[in-house]
């Protein structure tokens, strides 16, 4: 057999156990679920020492290969980390179930009952980058929710997630769930993830997480339903109608706390009536946290540290400490820029005024719009989900930070008691 037919077995192997265990999840008590990811989050303290040390494993290779050093970063099962992946654990499990509930009844003239309940969508894949944390985020929510799920993380840190796989694997059977429930592809070989793509008679949705690249690459891949998140190109804009000492920490939060992630500011608009002197705050603020700003004609003006910006740029995300400021005139101004260069990711409006706030709730083509708050609450934490699969610019059928309710769909449910159709 040749190395591609193995493989190609390996991989329609995992696609048809994950269908079964599927379904077997469907005959379980939500409680068995809820107590594997109780001692899922256990292991993850009892087992601390020996996943860092696999951990360590990946980031000598990650070293050596002269990855970055925002990718170590996101590699490193830091105590941190896993206490976070712990909380997320415990907060999943503490939420209802979704599957199962039964909505949107109705009695009709002939005496059919009819009504939508929810179902798990089915076999999840997950294709991820250099991300441990992702690993037990979407297990946990794909479980909770009744899907089985296929991960396939990147090379990079395949010891962590290897060794994430096998107590997640222990905590499902030892709670009397299918192991098979939660498989991980265990290769590097690129190959793999184009054969997984095409395993539509068993995988019902694809959800990648990661760099463009990736998400483009498996979109031009898959004969499966893809939850695109293509990038995070976040607008904060300060109205001339702005209470600054909000718009100031908000502008700075949403740039400066985490500039690496996608719901981090990129793009900051400052309303053309906005006083000069407050514009040269917010603009001060920005650079005493150590941003590089660059600019239209207009905003190049408030400083000699505002460098010329490209059109481009506005399209895409620096993801570091570079941020682009744009002069725009008021709400619409602002509503017409995003709906332009946007990503339809997060964008946030800071104003004393309840009709811009409005106009800009109602007009902005956005996963997640925020009024007076940062960009950065974007996320399934923040939100009260526990954590989060990902985030969905889509607008199908899926939109921002997806949860446990997120991976379910319905099926219509009909009522009779003997009823024929005339």
């Amino acid at each position: 057999m040749s190395t591609d037919s193995r493989l190609n077995e390996i991989i329609d192997g995992i696609a048809v156990r994950a269908r079964e265990a599927s379904l077997l999840l469907q005959e379980r008590p939500a409680a068995s679920i809820d107590k594997a990811l109780l001692l899922m989050a256990d292991r993850l303290e009892s087992d601390m020492a020996r996943l860092q040390a696999e951990n360590s494993k990946d980031l000598e290779a990650a070293k050596a290969k002269g990855l970055p050093a925002a990718v170590a970063d996101r590699l490193t099962l830091s105590g941190k980390a896993l206490a976070s992946m712990i909380r997320g654990l415990r907060e999943v499990a503490a939420l209802s179930s979704p599957a199962g509930e039964v909505y949107d009844g109705r009695t009709r003239p002939n005496g059919l009952k009819i009504s939508k309940m929810r179902v798990p969508i089915g076999v999840i894949g997950i294709i991820y980058e250099a991300r441990p944390n992702v690993t037990v985020d979407a297990a946990a929510i794909c479980l909770k929710s009744r899907n089985a799920v296929i991960l396939r993380g990147g090379s990079e840190a395949f010891f962590s997630n290897s060794a994430l796989c096998e107590l997640f694997s222990k905590s499902l059977s030892d709670t009397g769930l299918p192991a098979s429930a939660l498989q991980f592809i265990p290769t590097t070989d690129r190959a793999a993830v184009e054969l997984l793509l095409q395993k539509d008679a068993h995988i019902d949705l694809i959800i990648p997480r990661g760099g463009e690249s990736l998400i483009r690459t498996v979109v031009e891949k898959s004969r499966i339903p893809v939850i695109k998140h293509y990038k995070g190109v976040c607008h904060v804009f300060v109205s001339a109608n702005a209470d600054m000492d909000k718009a100031v920490p908000i502008a700075v939060n949403a740039k400066v706390q985490r500039p690496s992630v996608c719901n981090a500011m990129e793009t900051l608009l400052l309303d053309a009536g906005l006083d000069p002197q407050k514009k040269k705050r917010v603009i001060n603020a920005l650079i005493d946290g150590g941003v590089t700003l660059f600019g239209d004609a207009e905003s190049r003006k408030l400083s000699d540290k505002i460098g010329a910006v490209d059109e481009e740029a506005l399209y895409g995300e620096y993801l570091d400490l570079r941020l682009s400021v744009i002069t725009v005139n008021g709400v619409d101004g602002a509503i017409n820029h995003i709906n332009k260069y946007g990503s339809r990711h997060t964008d946030s409006i800071v104003t004393e005024s309840e009709t811009e706030a409005e106009a800009f709730v109602s007009r902005v083509d956005t996963a997640s719009v925020m009024v007076n708050a940062s960009t950065r609450f974007a996320d399934g934490g923040e939100y009260g989900m526990g954590c989060e699969i990902g985030i969905s610019t889509d607008k199908l059928h899926s939109r921002g930070p997806m949860g446990v309710e997120d991976l379910t769909t319905y099926k219509w449910v009909v009522r009779g008691n003997g009823q024929v159709r005339e």
